[in-house]
């Protein structure tokens, strides 16, 4: 089939919205995978399944065997509604499941929805859900579970740590019922990109039973490939295949958990022949290099280190003088050296150029440190300024601070560097209370999502939950309402082109860079996946013949 026969025939699948897109990929502005991505954002999950998107089952494997994984230790009790960290992620990744699941290949992959739709306003979408799903005690999964579960996290009683996330987009009481099989969701404002919402994007959304009363570590009741056998706090847990399982059943027999409290130990034990797969770091990566016995699975993610600066505290009250200091960096030698070229250049927006809404024909800053100094004098500090960058002593994050702190000296900003335990710089995570969200100037990790919308309302906005560069800026807002209204995909990325445009001036933050997301795995194990947002996806793992 030609390219032209090909665009006639996908202009017959859907209606105007799917047709700009259509036309943009027509005119080379937009990749075919790219184009079979958005058609699962707007609900045509069929047909991108049709043109080879989606999981597909490993090649022909033998079943059995046991998948033994090195994670961190859990921060507290491993419970849905509260988790944060990627430990209790990748224990989660083997009993519970979403309404979708956000491939960082094939985008958004049905799971426990059939397929989705938004009414002409983006404002309300309708879910429908796979018929015949059970959890693991053999109750089956109805709307009533899949409202109680959002609402759950929706709630501010709740604990939820998805609270974030929802803010300003769901309240409760916007889940609905319409019938067993089907969800409607009312939304607080237009969203185009809603369904990445219930994804996996948003780690807290698994489905659980309406009656759930936060004992999740007792059963680890959930409706995914893998049944709780036993759960160790503090050591490990261990899971066997589910045998009710709707999907294809998964191909090891078991799963095996091991908590370590240093990452090196996990790498000594992965040498050893004791573990098949661990979590990476640039350090462990170093560790396995060169070495035939071990590979490293990566995925582009939209991950990123935001280094804040304090819009309403000295100095940072003048934009020229954020300017200055994004200047001074130099992004491409921060790729290629603190990362090893695993990641790409960030523009000091949450656009990363993964995301197909980024408007590439916004400039990309450089550095330049003429110009850091020239802003410094024009805001009347020719001779600089002292500061001081409090961050969080973890993954690359002190490496970095270092880097901005030399590359900062060059234009005469004079950096000291305070560097916390993890727990002490998020604090209660709440204003006043945090030394993540009331310094002055700090870096923060952010972890990978398929869509920029979350990073965009949650540190940005004027309310924003996590804005702890404190920006409170009209225009950005009213910018943010036009994006979630936005309906295609060309009329997005001019919104978006607004926003980084007017990032890019005011510089609350500074982004040099969006991290590829890795993992570490044994030469005699296949069909590792995962997510950029750790997720440990295991069903599929097979083991080499020797």
């Amino acid at each position: 089939m030609t390219k032209r026969n090909e665009i006639d025939a996908l202009r017959n699948l859907s209606g105007d919205i799917w047709n700009v897109a259509v036309d943009e990929y027509a005119k080379g502005y937009l990749k075919r995978r790219d184009l079979l991505k958005y058609a699962t954002l707007i609900g045509l999950t069929g047909f991108a399944a049709s043109q080879g998107l989606g999981f597909s089952r490993a090649r022909a494997a033998a079943a059995g065997g046991t998948v033994r994984v090195g994670l961190g230790q859990p921060t507290k009790a491993i419970d849905p509604v509260t988790v944060t960290d990627p430990a209790s992620i990748g224990v989660l990744s083997q009993v519970g499941e979403y309404l979708i699941l956000d491939d960082p290949k094939d985008g958004l992959q049905p799971k426990l929805a059939l397929s989705w739709e938004a009414d002409e306003t983006a404002k309300r979408w309708t879910f429908k859900l796979r018929p015949g799903v059970k959890f693991h005690d053999g109750r089956t999964v109805t709307a009533k579970d899949v409202v109680a579960s959002f609402e759950r996290l929706v709630d501010p009683n709740s604990g939820s740590s998805a609270l974030s996330a929802y803010k300003g987009i769901l309240s409760k009481g916007g889940a609905k019922i319409v019938d067993d099989e089907t969800v409607a969701f009312d939304l607080d404002q237009s969203n185009s990109n809603f369904p990445f919402y219930v994804s996996s994007d948003v780690y807290n959304a698994v489905i659980l039973p309406a009656d759930y009363a936060g004992d999740f570590e007792k059963n680890f009741n959930g409706t995914g490939p893998f049944k709780l056998e036993s759960f160790r706090p503090k050591q490990g847990a261990s899971f066997v295949r589910n045998p009710d399982y709707w999907g294809d059943k998964a191909l090891p027999d078991r799963i095996e958990i091991k908590f370590f409290d240093d990452e090196q130990a996990q790498v000594v034990a992965l040498q050893a022949g004791q573990l098949d797969v661990i979590p990476s770091t640039t350090r462990l990566e170093l560790a396995i290099e060169g070495n035939p016995n071990f590979k490293l699975l990566s995925v582009q993610a939209s991950s990123h280190d935001v280094v804040h600066l304090r819009t309403y505290q000295a100095p940072f009250t003048d934009k020229r003088i954020r300017r200055a200091l994004a200047l001074t960096l130099d992004r491409e030698a921060i790729v290629k050296g603190l990362l090893k070229g695993r990641a790409i250049v960030g523009n000091d927006t949450p656009f990363a150029p993964i995301f197909p809404s980024a408007d590439p024909s916004v400039p990309q800053r450089k550095q330049d440190i003429a110009e850091a100094k020239r802003l410094l004098a024009e805001a009347g500090v020719p001779n600089g300024f002292e500061v001081t960058l409090t961050t969080e002593r973890a993954y690359d994050i002190p490496d970095y601070a270092v880097i901005i702190q030399n590359f900062a000296k060059k234009a005469g900003i004079d950096i000291k560097l305070n560097v916390l335990p993890q727990d002490a710089y998020y604090g209660s995570a709440t204003f006043g209370s945090s030394p993540w969200l009331d310094s002055n100037l700090g870096i923060t990790d952010f972890g990978h999502r398929g869509t920029p919308d979350i990073f965009l309302n949650a540190t940005l906005k004027s309310d924003g939950a996590w804005n702890a560069a404190h920006f409170k800026n009209a225009d950005y807002d009213a910018l943010l309402v036009e994006y979630g209204r936005a309906r295609d995909l060309q009329t997005q990325r001019i919104a978006a082109g607004k926003i980084q445009t007017l990032l890019l001036d005011e510089t609350p933050e500074i982004i040099s860079y969006f991290s590829q997301y890795s993992r570490i795995a044994s030469a005699k194990v296949e069909g590792v996946r995962f997510t950029a947002i750790s997720h440990l996806l295991l069903d599929r793992v097979s083991f080499v013949q020797a």
